[in-house]
C-alpha cells in the first residue's frame, strides 16, 4: 500500500473515531438541551466561521461556477440532509439503532459507486462489505440498548435518510476532492449549508435550553463544543483528505468501526464490560476493510484489459 493510501486510511479512521463518540454525546443534548434544527444551524455556522478564517492564511483557490454548483448539492446532501436527519433521529431512536442502520452505509455506497462512478462490484468487494456489516451487526445485536427513543419507526426512516444522503455526499465529492484543497471545499460547503440552515433553525435557537439558562452549563457547552469543533469541523475536513486517496466504498467501510469505538469507550469508563463479541466484531470489520481495499478498482481493471 502506498504512503498516500495509508494517509487516506488514517484520515477516515480518525473521522469515524470522532463520529463514534459523537452519537452518544449528541444524544445527551438532543432534544433536552438543544433542538435538532438549532443544533444543525450552530454546527453549520460555526464550521463556516472556522474554515473561512483558516482560508485567510492559505493560498486562495478559484472555484468555477460549475464546481460551486456541485459543492452546493454536496452541502445539501452531506451537511444539511445527513446532519439534520441524524439530529432529528436522536429524538426518536436510540444510539444503538442509529449505529445499526449506519452499518448499511457501505452497501449503499458500493451500489451508488457502481451506478455513478462505474466502479465494479467484484466478489472480493461484495464479500468485504458483507463481512464488515456482519461485524457491526454482531456488536450491536449483542449489546443492551440504552437511551431509547419514542418512535423507533420514524427514527429508523430518518436513519435511512441519513445514510443515503451521506452516501450521495461521498459519491458527489469523490471527483471534486481531487481538484481542490480540503479547506476550500469545506469553506464553500459549510457556507451553503449555513445559509440553508438559517431559516430552519433560527427560531429554534432561542428556544433551546442550552442558551436560555440563567447560568450557562459548562458541561453541556463542552459537549456542544465537541460536536461543533471535532464532529463537524475536524471530521468533515478529514473526509475529502481520505476521498482524495482511497475509493468511496473503502471510505464508507470505516462507518462500521463506529459502534466498536463507542463500545471501547463504554468499557473504559465502566459503562460496559469486555465480552467475546467485541474482539470478534472488530476482527470482522477490519477484515472487511482489508478485502474491499484489496479489490480491483475500475482503473485497475482498465489497465489489465
Amino acid at each position: 500500500m502506498t504512503r498516500e493510501k495509508w494517509q487516506g486510511h488514517i484520515a477516515i479512521l480518525m473521522t469515524n473515531v470522532i463520529f463514534g463518540l459523537n452519537t452518544p454525546i449528541a444524544k445527551t443534548l438532543v432534544p433536552e438541551w438543544i433542538h435538532p434544527f438549532a443544533l444543525t444551524l450552530v454546527r453549520m455556522s460555526c464550521a463556516t466561521l472556522i474554515f473561512w478564517s483558516i482560508s485567510l492564511f492559505l493560498p486562495r483557490e478559484k472555484v468555477s461556477f460549475k464546481d460551486l454548483t456541485i459543492l452546493f448539492f454536496a452541502a445539501l446532501f452531506g451537511l444539511i440532509g445527513a446532519q439534520l436527519s441524524f439530529a432529528v433521529a436522536l429524538q426518536y431512536s436510540s444510539p444503538v439503532n442509529i449505529s445499526l442502520i449506519a452499518a448499511m452505509t457501505p452497501v449503499i455506497v458500493m451500489l451508488m459507486a457502481a451506478v455513478f462512478l462505474k466502479e465494479p462490484i467484484t466478489g472480493k468487494k461484495a464479500t468485504g462489505v458483507f463481512i464488515g456489516a456482519c461485524g457491526a451487526l454482531l456488536l450491536i445485536l449483542q449489546s443492551t440498548p440504552a437511551g431509547g427513543g419514542s418512535n423507533h419507526t420514524l427514527g429508523t426512516l430518518l436513519c435511512i435518510v441519513n445514510i443515503v444522503t451521506y452516501a450521495t455526499y461521498l459519491i458527489i465529492t469523490r471527483t471534486i476532492s481531487q481538484r481542490y484543497s480540503p479547506v476550500t471545499l469545506m469553506k464553500w460547503m459549510f457556507l451553503f449549508a449555513a445559509l440553508v440552515a438559517l431559516p430552519l433553525g433560527l427560531d429554534k435557537l432561542g428556544e433551546s435550553k442550552i442558551f436560555m439558562t440563567p447560568v450557562l452549563d459548562l458541561n453541556a457547552l463542552l459537549r456542544l463544543a465537541y460536536i461543533v469543533i471535532m464532529a463537524t469541523g475536524v471530521a468533515y475536513l478529514l473526509v475529502p483528505i481520505a476521498l482524495k486517496r482511497i475509493r468511496p466504498t473503502t471510505v464508507s467501510m470505516y462507518n462500521n468501526a463506529q459502534p466498536i469505538i463507542a463500545s471501547i469507550v463504554a468499557i473504559l469508563i465502566g459503562q460496559d464490560s469486555f465480552t467475546w463479541d467485541k474482539p470478534v466484531a472488530a476482527l470482522l470489520v477490519f477484515l472487511g476493510v482489508y478485502l474491499v481495499t484489496q479489490s480491483k478498482s475500475r482503473a485497475d481493471i482498465e489497465k489489465q484489459s
